[in-house]
C-alpha cells in the first residue's frame, strides 16, 4: 500500500495511492462508508494502519481503480511532509563506508552513530533547503527512512517488520563546516530549520520483496552522485530498529534515517533528490541565505 500526504483546500490530508492517482481519505470516507483518519499521523497514534491495509486489499483497492474520478492526477498534486510531529527522528551518521571517508573518520563498527533530530527541521517534497548564514558548507544526503507504526520495546531483529508502518525517502542535511570545528557540534550541525526533508510517499512492507537489495542514490542538479544498496549499511535496518528499541522506547510514527551512501555540498540554486528503487523519487531545490 502507498500513502501520501497532499495539501488540499490549505489542509495536509492523508491519501491512498492507486496507480498514478491519490485519493485523499475524506473522499474515501464520503464514498465508501469508511471512517478513516485525516492525517497518516492520527492513523498511526490510533493503531489504524493494519486496518487500512486490510480494507485495501480486500476490497478498497479495486474500489478505488474502479472509481478513477475520485483521485487526483499524481502530477498535479502538491505533496507535503508525510507528517510534521514526530515522537523522534533518529539519524544513523556514517552508515555507509563511503559517507565516513568524506568526513575522515572511521565507520562505527560496534553501534551505530545515532543522533537526534527537531521535529521543526521538517520539510516536504518541492520545499526549499535553506542553507543558514552559519554555515559556508551544507551537505545533503539521500537516506532510506524507517517508520514505527506502533509503540515498542526490545524488538529482536527477526521481528522488526512487526512493527514497521512502512519506508520513505529521506534527505537529511548537515552545517558540515560546523561539525568539524568540534563532534560535539553534531547536534546543532544537524538541526537548522529546513534540514529533513521526507516523503512523498509511505510505502508499506508487504510492497517489497527484499528490502535490502534496495538501491539507494543521493542526486544533485540530475547527476548521480553516489549510489549504494541497503545490503552494504554496517547496520542493517533490522538491526538499527532493535538496537533504539532497546535504548528508548519506539512510539508510532517515530523516523529512522538509516544513512546515506555519500553526502554532496549544496550550493545556491541546486535540485537534491533521493532517488530509491520502487519511490518517486524526492526533490528539494536549495537557496542560501547568506546571498539574500
Amino acid at each position: 500500500m502507498k500513502l501520501a500526504t497532499i495539501n488540499q483546500n490549505n489542509q495536509e490530508i492523508a491519501a491512498i495511492m492507486v496507480e498514478d492517482r491519490l485519493f485523499p481519505l475524506p473522499i474515501v470516507n464520503e464514498n465508501y462508508s469508511t471512517d478513516w483518519n485525516d492525517t497518516l499521523d492520527q492513523i498511526l497514534e490510533n493503531n489504524k494502519l493494519e486496518e487500512l491495509i486490510s480494507w485495501f486489499n480486500n476490497e478498497g483497492k479495486e474500489s478505488l481503480e474502479n472509481t478513477q474520478k475520485l483521485g487526483l492526477p499524481y502530477s498535479g498534486v502538491n505533496f507535503g511532509p508525510l507528517y510534521r510531529h514526530p515522537h523522534k527522528i533518529w539519524g544513523i551518521g556514517l552508515n555507509y563506508r563511503d559517507h565516513a571517508k568524506d568526513l575522515s573518520e572511521k565507520t562505527p563498527s560496534s553501534i551505530p552513530a545515532s543522533f537526534m533530530k527537531s521535529d521543526t527541521t521538517i520539510i516536504g517534497p518541492n520545499d526549499t533547503i535553506l542553507i543558514p548564514k552559519q554555515s559556508s558548507k551544507t551537505t545533503g544526503e539521500a537516506e532510506l527512512g524507517v517508520i514505527i507504526k506502533e509503540r515498542c520495546k526490545n524488538v529482536q531483529r527477526k521481528n522488526w517488520l512487526d512493527v514497521v508502518a512502512g519506508f520513505t525517502t529521506i534527505i537529511d542535511m548537515t552545517a558540515e563546516d560546523i561539525l568539524r570545528q568540534n563532534t560535539r557540534y553534531l547536534t546543532l550541525s544537524k538541526n537548522f530549520d529546513t534540514f529533513f526533508s521526507f516523503g512523498p510517499l509511505l510505502i508499506t512492507p508487504d510492497e517489497f520483496t527484499d528490502i535490502m537489495k534496495l538501491s539507494v542514490a543521493t542526486v544533485i542538479n540530475g547527476e548521480v552522485y553516489a549510489k549504494n544498496t541497503v545490503s552494504n549499511m554496517t547496520f542493517l535496518p533490522d538491526f538499527l530498529v532493535s538496537f533504539h528499541s532497546e535504548i528508548m522506547t519506539l512510539l508510532p510514527g517515530d523516523i529512522i534515517s538509516t544513512g546515506t551512501p555519500r553526502a554532496v555540498q549544496l550550493e545556491d540554486g541546486d535540485i537534491i533528490e533521493c532517488q530509491i528503487d520502487g519511490f518517486p523519487p524526492l526533490k528539494n531545490s536549495v537557496k542560501d541565505l547568506k546571498s539574500i
